[in-house]
């Protein structure tokens, strides 16, 4: 029997386990009577924006703000499941006339994290731990840390690449499979005859037309529909995606509707567990693309999941996106993106390295029939 490597992770307050827009926008609300009332959707980047949304900030320069912040639902509860998994620190940004009220709201809340464990600065890059988990942008992109992960929330979803879950059930699930992918004793490979299949690559990887070949040769999988905000005039590969209106999308989020869901490149995308089990209840099995977030999603609900990561050279990869017919931001968003999800290939059950897709395709077949 093998001990996992005990990973550390620092986490992130605002936004993260106690409510802080959201609050200052129902104070907000409260104060103004806003109609329609501000929703969190409204903040789609940091800093003032030149709308109502920049009233929220009066409320960051009181002390009652601080003590009277709520906890998010199932916070108290994510902390005990990680603290069980992994050496636990806070790393929180907040004025120095609060910190006192903040160390106090952490301790108070928090009883399983150490006293000592908690940190306050803004400059979370000098923090050194294997996680960092937090909202901001910024944080994620100058962390220190092995594997920075993003919590999606309105104001971040235009990130792409790197590694991002929507809720605390996924955290959990990627923070165990970082910890098997960093153990010293190598672990077994995924379960025989899998239910379900994802392939997991960066754009321009191939990985969606490898799906479409060995699709098209194996009747006994099948691929669910997707559901995307993308542009319905946009050509969308494979009628593989429904469009959705982006504030429908926000509500099968919401309503839990979606069991896996990501933003790349400012669009939507999402799957919903009806479709897969659909799919499983009718003897088939699920052959489905999806970044590393929604590969762990699906790790997260199912028990019976093997993901395979699409390797390609980073020069294959440039050429591809560089032929979609995409706009120059979609595809310099897509080229920037490449650096970010290699880190991707360490948390797949299997890597397929390939140059000719018959190979790869080939090579996926070896893979399940094992």
């Amino acid at each position: 029997m093998y001990t996992k490597y005990r990973l550390s992770v620092a986490l992130d307050i605002d936004d993260l386990l106690m409510e802080c827009t959201s609050y200052a926008m129902a104070l907000a609300n409260e104060k103004y009577k806003f109609d329609p009332p501000m929703t969190i959707y409204e903040k789609t980047s940091w800093g003032k924006l030149g709308t109502r949304a920049d009233t929220i900030y009066q409320f960051f320069s009181s002390a009652d703000f601080y003590r009277n912040q709520p906890v998010y639902e199932g916070a108290k509860e994510f902390v005990k499941k990680l603290t069980k998994m992994a050496e636990v620190y806070v790393c929180t940004a907040v004025p120095p006339q609060f910190m006192g009220i903040r160390a106090e709201r952490i301790m108070q809340e928090f009883p399983e994290i150490d006293a000592d464990h908690i940190y306050m600065g803004a400059k979370k890059q000098n923090i050194h731990t294997d996680i960092l988990f937090d909202d901001a942008l910024h944080n994620i992109l100058d962390s220190s840390a092995k594997h920075p992960i993003l919590m999606r929330r309105p104001w971040n979803q235009d990130a792409t690449g790197m590694l991002a879950v929507n809720n605390y059930d996924e955290f959990l699930k990627l923070v165990e499979v970082i910890a098997e992918s960093r153990s010293v004793i190598p672990q077994p490979k995924a379960a025989k005859h899998p239910d379900i299949v994802v392939l997991v690559g960066t754009s321009g990887s191939g990985k969606s037309k490898i799906a479409t070949q060995f699709l098209e040769d194996n009747p006994d999988f099948e691929k669910p529909i997707s559901y995307t905000t993308k542009d319905p005039t946009a050509k969308i590969q494979n009628n593989w995606y429904t469009y959705v209106p982006l504030d429908e999308f926000r509500s099968m989020c919401d309503s839990g509707e979606l069991i896996s869901s990501t933003m790349y490149v400012g669009h939507g995308y999402g799957s919903k567990k009806c479709d897969i089990d659909k799919i499983l209840n009718s003897n088939k099995r699920v052959l489905t693309t999806m970044d590393i977030c929604g590969a762990m999603s699906l790790k997260t609900y199912y028990k019976n999941v093997t993901t395979i990561y699409i390797k390609r050279d980073k020069k294959a990869l440039m050429t591809n996106i560089l032929q979609k017919n995409s706009s120059i931001e979609d595809k310099v968003t897509r080229l920037i993106s490449i650096d970010y999800e290699p880190q991707s290939a360490a948390l797949c059950d299997y890597v397929i390295d390939f140059d000719d897709y018959s190979d790869a395709v080939a090579q996926l077949a070896k893979i399940l029939k094992k």
